[in-house]
């Protein structure tokens, strides 16, 4: 039964009905005034159950939907980095290797990999809000697993005996002198009877706790799977192609801001002790401080809860998309309008409809190009993704916390400029397909080029400078018990870097002012003697000859190639952003409209299955090639401590650049094939044509 009735008595029953009784001028003249005729049907009613009305129903629109699904990818990215920004803290509260977060981490893309297809063919058939609303409780579950092993487990024995309320004293000197402990541990002991020697790294840990995040991390990636292919098929359905660019850029770039939000959230919860009903009797400064690391998830939860109800209110149809169906159906049933030869009926969810499905997208020439130029991009971005802040580090001595500002603040203000620009491009000057592909294809070469001359920016200065992979193992400091040091770089009064204190032979530490000194260090002098050369604790003639080192690697100037690395940095980003809402448009214009979300869901599959498993397990593996030092654990061999500049430049620069190259040649094949691709409806075109404002953009 419609629900229009309740609305508004004096309109028909039915869109249908309506339809009926309009004349053949009427239902070619202006779309607003018919919408204006229209009642509100059940496939068009915002709202749940007794929820509906009038009230409702004024907030199913496309402005809406837009800012709800913008500020929705939001929280989605807020809680990606939220999750990498506690990953320290976790392994620490719980003892997990990172090994092991690593294979936790893939859960969700193990879930997507499998399910992707799947979900999206069965979602998109269905009542698609009320789909991405069960995703995002999903997405909620996930957020409360994850904070699961707090409340099971609680705050640790050793984080309470750090409280007032059980027993502690508050005592500064305590803090300073586990500080001290710590510091020792990267001193030369050669005796070592107070027992500060760092200890190798134990490959063991709380089991359940992994398992209850892995399982939180599976269930996550149905979540993302949901949302994202069928949120953005919804939109895409129920915005007028016109508005699309400008209105899916709007989220995108909603989406870039999230990192920066899950960070700032996770830097404050970390500051709060993990009891906070507790008094702790240190600072978070102290090495034995564990920060509230659950509380993001239970905001992140209850923020997903609501918008997990909003969303299911949405109707299958914002009211406006349903009526221009309608009215394009009404036209080809009375001859006023041609029907589309690609555009084939709906039918019903079946196995076999699924298996025909899969092979008319596999068939499809453009959408194949475009899910294989895709997958050679991003197999070739993604260590930059993710290794950017650790090539910033390695290459151009960067703090962790500068690297990290360089590549989350400069990135996303250029991805984001780059997005809004080319979405506002599109919308006002409505590209043919044929432009926006090569436009693609110019954001390739020009992202090829700038990834080709990062192998040539180096250093130089830093590169001459080290020699640190000769001083794991030497005469001077064999007896020092440096086998489990970590990576602590220190720098000699012979103006080289040492891998630690430990590994210069400095057997004494002195603080002053927050700045740590290293003395009698054995493996360095003054006197330009050969530092290899073994010496006697307690000879005063040696003593003379031992040098001192301060904490920190020792200082080399790479600003002009860090600034030089930034621009181009900073270009590729503006310039590929700029190519996101075009290769969108084209992707999902190539294929029928009934099999958006499933394509979108078989992109999600491949893109899982062939760039963001592998990649990853490619580059590390190049990362480890170019390693000159690793640290060593319980087990053998841990992570790297020192890289080889220049062997890391090429490498993985060349290999990035290949991976690129390749796809910004099969995106010439796109170009080839969408010649005769309509990104734009025709009621768009009539408007161009009738107002003459705007000018199509053809290649």
């Amino acid at each position: 039964m419609a629900i229009g009735k309740n609305l508004n008595e004096s309109k028909p029953h039915t869109i249908e009905d309506a339809l009926s009784q309009l004349s053949d001028d009427k239902l070619m003249g202006d779309f607003d005034d018919i919408f204006k005729l229209m009642p509100v049907t059940d496939g068009t009613s915002c709202g749940i159950s007794f929820l509906r009305g009038p009230t409702m129903q004024k907030f199913a629109n496309k402005k809406v939907l837009v800012v709800l699904y913008g500020v929705l990818s939001l929280v989605f990215a807020s809680a990606g980095s939220y999750f990498n920004a506690t990953i320290t803290t976790m392994e620490k509260r719980y003892k997990i290797p990172s090994k092991n977060m690593g294979i936790i981490s893939v859960g969700n893309d193990v879930s997507s990999l499998f399910l992707s297809a799947f979900i999206a063919y069965y979602g998109g058939k269905s009542h698609r809000p009320r789909w991405i609303s069960i995703g995002l409780f999903c997405i909620v579950l996930y957020c409360i697993i994850t904070a699961l092993p707090h409340f099971l487990y609680g705050s640790g024995n050793e984080s309470l005996s750090l409280t007032i309320e059980y027993g502690a004293v508050r005592d500064d000197g305590q803090s300073l002198e586990a500080q001290m402990i710590e510091n020792r541990k990267f001193l030369c002991r050669r005796n070592a009877s107070d027992g500060a020697i760092a200890e190798c790294e134990v490959d063991s840990g709380s089991l359940m706790p992994q398992v209850l995040l892995f399982v939180a991390q599976l269930i996550a990636g149905i979540g993302q799977t949901l949302c994202s292919t069928l949120g953005i098929s919804y939109m895409d359905d129920n915005i007028k192609k016109s508005k699309t660019p400008a209105l899916m850029s709007i989220s995108f770039f909603m989406r870039l801001l999230g990192p920066a939000l899950g960070y700032a959230l996770a830097s404050y919860c970390l500051k709060i002790y993990i009891s906070p009903q507790l008094t702790p009797v240190i600072d978070n400064k102290d090495p034995r401080w564990i920060g509230a690391w659950y509380i993001g998830w239970i905001v992140f939860a209850f923020i997903l809860l609501l918008f997990a109800i909003a969303v299911s209110m949405f109707p299958k149809e914002l009211p406006r998309a349903a009526v221009r169906k309608r009215i394009d159906e009404e036209k080809i049933k009375r001859g006023l309008k041609q029907r589309d030869p690609t555009e084939l009926a709906d039918t019903e969810a079946s196995i076999s409809d699924m298996i025909v499905t899969f092979k008319r997208l596999f068939k499809n020439k453009v959408f194949m190009l475009m899910n294989i130029g895709g997958i050679l991009h991003l197999f070739g971005f993604l260590p930059y993704w993710i290794y950017t802040p650790k090539l910033i580090e390695t290459l151009y001595h960067q703090t962790a916390s500068a690297s990290s500002f360089y590549t989350g603040t400069l990135a996303i203000v250029f991805s984001g400029i780059g997005v809004l620009i080319g979405g506002i491009f599109i919308s006002k000057y409505k590209p043919s397909a044929r432009f926006l592909a090569m436009w693609h294809v110019v954001a390739g070469t020009f992202c090829f080029l700038g990834i080709i001359s990062y192998a040539f920016i180096g250093c130089e200065e830093s590169e001459k400078s080290l020699s640190i992979h000769q001083q794991s193992i030497m005469p001077c400091n064999n007896d020092c018990h440096c086998d489990f040091v970590q990576y602590s770089p220190v720098c000699g009064t012979d103006k080289k870097t040492y891998i630690s204190a430990c590994h210069a032979g400095c057997s004494s530490l002195s603080i002053k002012n927050s700045t740590k000194s290293f003395n009698e260090c054995s493996c360095i002098n003054s006197h330009n003697y050969d530092f290899q050369t073994p010496f006697s604790i307690g000879s005063s003639e040696n003593d003379q000859k031992y040098g001192n080192a301060k904490g920190g690697p020792c200082a080399v100037n790479c600003q002009h190639e860090l600034f030089i690395f930034l621009a181009v940095m900073c270009a590729m980003k503006f310039i590929g952003a700029t190519g996101r809402t075009s290769n969108f448009l084209v992707s999902i214009r190539c294929i029928d409209q009934k099999d958006k979300s499933v394509a979108i869901g078989v992109g999600a599959t491949l893109v899982h299955l062939f760039a963001f498993i592998p990649s990853p397990i490619l580059f590390g593996y190049i990362l480890d090639k170019s390693c000159l030092v690793f640290g060593k654990t319980c087990s053998g061999t841990g992570n790297c401590w020192v890289y080889s500049p220049e062997l890391l430049r090429y490498m993985l620069n060349f290999t990035a650049a290949a991976f690129i190259a390749l796809g910004t040649l099969v995106d010439l094949g796109v170009w080839h094939y969408v010649k005769d691709l309509k990104i734009f409806d025709e009621e768009d075109e009539d408007e161009k044509q009738k107002n003459g404002s705007v000018t199509t953009v053809r290649l």
